[in-house]
């Protein structure tokens, strides 16, 4: 395993194991998580494993096979970059009151680059997985995503949701995860689309818009700002839609009449799901991108000519999956019809002059685990 040799030419010593954490897809229920509202993502077969070993000093040393020399840190508050999601963990158990002193850290990560997938939160459930075992802290799968999550929202200083943590720790193969982003309940809803002649497919932009630095906060302030208006705790517990747009004008107005629909799509998917009607998901996909394109403008020309090309290739449904302004695209497309959905979209990209996205196949896998 080439972590553990780099382990070994890094550090001179043996790890004391290695885990892996996934990335994930979100298959529905997009900028519900902090409106606590419900989405059901999956993880992915890629994502960052980490060989690790304690030290018995309060330092940090790490590397990433990404992204070249070791990273050295007795001041956690110094780390920059890549290094403040992992020792941003560190952080979070320490300020949770868990023992956990130092360690060394060599990752190496497989999500493909620019796709949206979350390698953030794999690299942050990864250290959490690997510091609750060899500490013995006797974290729940939940409790280790809650920590990742803090550490981002609070060391990094990304207000991101649950979703991405809960998905890389809580996955299981051949299912997706549905989480109540305020109870925390979560439940896996079996999602296997081979046995229904299915693939969902990946179509990674590769692009990142200047424009979203700083969106995704506006976001969480425009919900936030609504439901106060509202008077209800978040979003979620917005019961008459019409009755509340009737009060909101502007950007507040179509922020929550994206988060409620959207939450009603995701309930609408896992009853399908249940039924074993995993084709007839096609539409729900292509209504939430019209809703996020429209009501909660987080798409690009590059996400929207994807999903465009991909249903007039022969998708049953499809839509951008992310926080948005770039990343990737998701697409529901029979066996037959995959090679017709990637020529499509391949072929619009082209038109427009601009490189051609990656498309590749992803299957739900599972969640963080150690390896050796």
């Amino acid at each position: 395993m080439r972590v553990i040799e780099a382990f070994r030419e890094s550090f001179g010593a043996e790890p004391h194991g290695v885990w892996h954490a996934p990335g994930r897809v979100n298959l529905i229920g997009e900028h519900t998580d902090y409106n606590d509202g419900f989405v059901l993502p999956f993880a992915v077969p890629w994502g960052v494993t980490a060989a690790v070993a304690l030290r018995e000093d309060d330092a940090v040393r790490l590397r990433s096979l990404q992204a070249g020399e070791p990273v050295f840190l007795d001041d956690l508050g110094r780390a920059e970059g890549w290094a403040r999601y992992a020792v941003g963990v560190f952080w979070a158990l320490r300020e949770a009151g868990h023992p956990v002193r130092g360690a060394d850290i060599v990752i190496d990560g497989d999500v493909p680059q620019g796709a949206g997938l979350s390698s953030s939160a794999a690299l942050e459930v990864v250290v959490g997985t690997a510091l609750d075992e060899l500490y013995g802290l006797g974290l729940s799968r939940m409790e280790i995503a809650k920590i990742a999550q803090k550490a981002e929202n609070d060391f990094v200083g990304m207000p991101c949701g649950i979703m991405d943590q809960a998905a890389s720790a809580l996955g299981e193969e051949g299912k997706a995860l549905f989480l109540d982003c305020r109870t925390l309940a979560s439940r896996n809803v079996p999602f296997d689309l081979a046995a229904h002649g299915l693939q969902l497919l990946i179509v990674n932009t590769g692009v990142h818009h200047a424009l979203a630095d700083g969106q995704y906060a506006r976001r969480r302030r425009d919900c936030e700002s609504a439901a106060e208006r509202l008077g209800v705790d978040a979003l979620r517990d917005v019961t008459d839609l019409p009755g509340a747009l009737a009060e909101l004008t502007g950007d507040e107005r179509r922020r929550v009449q994206h988060v409620v629909t959207e939450n009603h799509r995701v309930e609408a998917v896992i009853g399908l799901l249940r039924a074993g009607a995993v084709q007839e998901i096609g539409a729900l996909l292509n209504a939430s991108h019209l809703s996020l394109r429209d009501q909660f403008e987080v798409s690009c020309p590059e996400l929207d000519v994807a999903v465009e090309a991909a249903v007039r290739g022969g998708a049953r449904g499809a839509r951008m999956t992310g926080g948005g302004f770039g990343g990737s695209a998701i697409a529901l497309v029979a066996d037959d019809r995959v090679e017709s959905v990637r020529q499509a979209v391949t072929a619009a990209y082209a038109e427009r002059g601009w490189a051609a996205p990656e498309v590749y196949p992803a299957t739900p896998a599972a969640g963080a685990r150690r390896l050796a």
